[in-house]
């Protein structure tokens, strides 16, 4: 599928696109030259969609309320498993660097991103959901625990929580409280529900914002201005409470 015969949010729309038509997610951080590095998410700017709420493939505000992810195949199973024996506190035991996004968004990630959308794309790092370890480099579009056809799934949670660690260049999720979980083979197989959520959908009313845009300087000294008043709040809150 091209980009111009795919289904489009209409803010992924609006991002700036590659030579080849697919758009750039906000998350992806650019060369000196403005160039995308799609294999990579970039630390500034997924700390800013952590702090800001803000969307990480189309870089708008996420309202209250449930936010997404497109999740494997391992990890559906586990949720699955635990939404069948009404454990309603599902959720990620390990911490993961995949920040949210919107519902449409992580719909349409699911079938445009490579790594998402191919059942033989393999897990960068070791991750642990409700009790199953996953391994680095295992399939993540395949279960080595029961051999399931199952690819993945575009999964909602309640809510989230993130941490930054200085010095390691990475930002850290946790999902909490499973609200929807839509598996699929393919990534392909969730077009026709992004089409019908889109024909249910409000026009945006913002746009990605310049400094999650092409400008990685931007990005990281935002960023930087983001963390510097976190630990001036940080600061000031111990010293209130001593």
């Amino acid at each position: 599928m091209t980009p111009r015969e795919a289904p489009v949010p209409p803010a992924i729309a609006a991002l700036p696109h590659d030579p080849r038509g697919y758009p750039i997610p906000a998350i992806t951080p650019r060369g000196v030259d403005g160039s995308p590095t799609f294999a990579i998410t970039g630390a500034a700017r997924t700390l800013i969609c952590a702090i800001e709420r803000r969307c990480s493939i189309c870089g708008t505000p996420m309202a209250p309320g449930p936010v997404y992810r497109v999740i494997a195949a391992a990890e559906t199973e586990a949720l699955a498993a635990a939404h069948a024996a009404g454990r309603t506190d599902a959720t990620n035991k390990a911490p993961s660097p995949e920040p949210p996004g919107h519902r449409a968004c992580m719909l349409f990630a699911a079938f445009t991103c490579p790594f998402l959308a191919r059942p033989n794309a393999r897990r960068g790092q070791d991750a642990e959901v409700m009790g199953a370890s996953l391994a680095r480099g295992t399939a993540r579009g395949s279960s080595t625990e029961t051999g399931s056809a199952v690819g993945g799934a575009v999964a909602g949670f309640a809510d989230y929580e993130f941490s930054y660690t200085p010095g390691s260049n990475q930002v850290a999720f946790l999902f909490t409280g499973l609200t929807e979980l839509r598996t699929h083979q393919l990534g392909a197989d969730q077009i026709p529900e992004l089409v019908a959520a889109l024909a249910d959908a409000e026009p945006p009313t913002e746009s990605c914002p310049p400094y999650l845009l092409d400008d990685e300087t931007a990005a990281g000294e935002y960023a930087r201005v983001l963390l510097e008043a976190a630990m001036a709040r940080s600061r000031a809150a111990g010293v209130t409470e001593a």
